[in-house]
């Protein structure tokens, strides 16, 4: 089975979603889920053929634990789909720090509040 096969399935995303928190048992995975114990011992088998997990034996119990290193073809596909931003990241971060600056320096230095570009409105009584 092929990864994107694996993780057609939401029962087996499900279990990706808890061994990812450390190995389990298939007792305690299959006490999590809605579904019988055979029926988390077949999705295993298939998540381990897709090399997603593993299994360790411990004594007569078996240990599954996630193997992510499969999950990277997943993420250059989604990387692939996803749109990037006009302009680089880093062009961002740089003016967000130069907009910060600028502010830090547009304080008015008696009252340490921020200057600003418009003029004071003025109110009716003020005009008269």
């Amino acid at each position: 089975m092929d990864v994107y096969a694996a993780l057609a399935d939401p029962v087996r995303r499900a279990l990706l979603a808890r061994l990812a928190g450390g190995p389990r048992r298939v007792a305690d995975l299959a006490a999590e889920h809605p579904v019988s114990r055979p029926a988390v011992s077949k999705h295993l088998r298939l998540l381990s053929e897709a090399g997603l997990v593993t299994a360790d034996e411990h004594g007569r119990e078996r240990h599954y634990r996630l193997h992510t290193e499969p999950l990277g073809e997943v993420q250059r596909f989604v990387d692939a789909l996803t749109p990037r931003p006009p302009v680089p990241e880093q062009a961002l971060d740089a003016l967000a720090t130069e907009v910060a600056r600028t502010r830090r320096e547009r304080r008015d230095p008696a009252t340490d509040r921020p200057l600003t570009d418009r003029p004071a409105t003025r109110t009716h009584e003020e005009s008269a």
